[in-house]
């Protein structure tokens, strides 16, 4: 049934997690929002009625597609980095909170269960980023791998394509930074090991918290914390410049583990670190508020009014500069949390710079017109 959709997001959430014949385990989101670019939207109107055209346990599907470009330049000064490249379109990893579901609006599906679910494959990325490297115009910049979803989410296992974008990287001498919270980087330790010889890659791995209950929940198909503390060890022992990323810290929920996330990264041999305060732009307002009503309703209203208390009485901020570490009080305290246990464990005074200056275009020969 098509309808317009002229009702309150916050009336989706209808649903409650002891309805386990409603509730999606191994997903964060647990309904679809609607895309803000679509006029209409698909509704099912009774849960036993003979409406019922979609399965909403329906398995994981790869939307395979061609691109002509596979490197995007990047505005936002909070990144760090001037481009970003991204193999995969959605994310398996379903984490709730995930800035990147909003993007997914623009390939026509919603920032919910379509984001974890209907997974675009950018099939011939490796052949894309070759183009753009290749073109008289490009100028070596560090480019982002994953800067937008995680680039070893389960799909990469399958497709291997973050592993063609490292090859095209290593053989051009393009430098990348790279965000992942998967053990699957492992996997290439030894391409990035090669690349770090040249001080061409470091990495980050994002480690959110130790409580394993809040991790299924809240990054339902991600690596434990476990995990990530092994590819931590493992990359560091390869000479790859590693760091953690804390983030996002959500208060109320995970900010009290600032300084055993620190503590552990450091022994596993992380050198620096970054983090990123809760924010809730556009749809994933709908969707983190569904979710935490659904799974952690005795603290639910206290952690909502933590967000908005830091984001000036609204969960989300669009300032450059403000927007991903919060104001306040309570953004203050988790701000010098970090900064205490990173001083205390030695983070940071030597963060990794990459060498853009040996850049290369294989094949080409200099001073020849044709």
């Amino acid at each position: 049934m098509r309808k317009d959709l002229q009702q309150d997001a916050f009336k989706v959430s209808i649903t409650k997690k002891d309805d386990s014949d409603q509730y999606h385990k191994g997903r964060g989101a647990q309904l679809n929002t609607h895309n803000r670019f679509l006029k209409n939207i698909y509704t099912r109107e009774h849960h036993h009625g003979i409406d019922d055209w979609e399965d909403p346990k329906i398995s994981t599907q790869y939307i395979k597609q061609q691109v002509k470009t596979i490197v995007n330049k990047v505005d936002s000064p909070d990144v760090g980095m001037s481009y970003s490249m991204n193999a995969y379109a959605g994310c398996e990893h379903g984490c709730i909170y995930c800035y990147a579901r909003n993007v997914h609006e623009y390939w026509g599906y919603s920032a919910g269960l379509d984001f974890e679910r209907k997974i675009v494959v950018k099939l011939n990325a490796g052949e894309a980023l070759r183009k753009q490297l290749s073109h008289p115009k490009w100028e070596c910049k560090p480019i982002m791998v994953s800067g937008n979803t995680d680039c070893y989410q389960p799909a990469e296992k399958k497709f291997r394509l973050t592993r063609s974008l490292l090859e095209v990287c290593n053989e051009f001498n393009q430098p990348i930074g790279m965000l992942t919270k998967s053990v699957g980087i492992v996997r290439d330790k030894d391409i990035l090991q090669d690349m770090a010889s040249r001080k061409l890659a470091r990495v980050l791995i994002s480690v959110t918290s130790f409580n394993e209950d809040l991790r299924r929940s809240m990054e339902p198909r991600t690596a434990t914390a476990s995990q990530r503390l092994y590819a931590m060890e493992e990359l560091a022992k390869a000479g790859v410049p590693v760091g953690v990323m804390l983030g996002p810290m959500i208060p109320g929920l995970n900010d009290h583990e600032i300084h055993r996330i620190m503590k552990a990264s450091a022994e596993a041999g992380a050198t620096f670190t970054a983090y990123t305060f809760i924010r809730l732009n556009g749809a994933i307002k709908v969707l983190f508020h569904d979710w935490l009503y659904k799974n952690m309703p005795d603290r639910a209203d206290k952690v909502w009014h933590f967000i908005e208390e830091s984001h000036g009485g609204k969960v989300n901020d669009t300032r450059w500069g403000v927007r991903m570490r919060g104001e306040g009080h309570i953004a203050d305290i988790i701000a010098q949390q970090y900064r205490k246990y990173g001083e205390m464990y030695g983070m940071n005074k030597n963060v990794p710079v990459l060498d853009t200056t040996n850049f290369r275009k294989p094949g080409v020969v200099q001073g020849r017109l044709f």
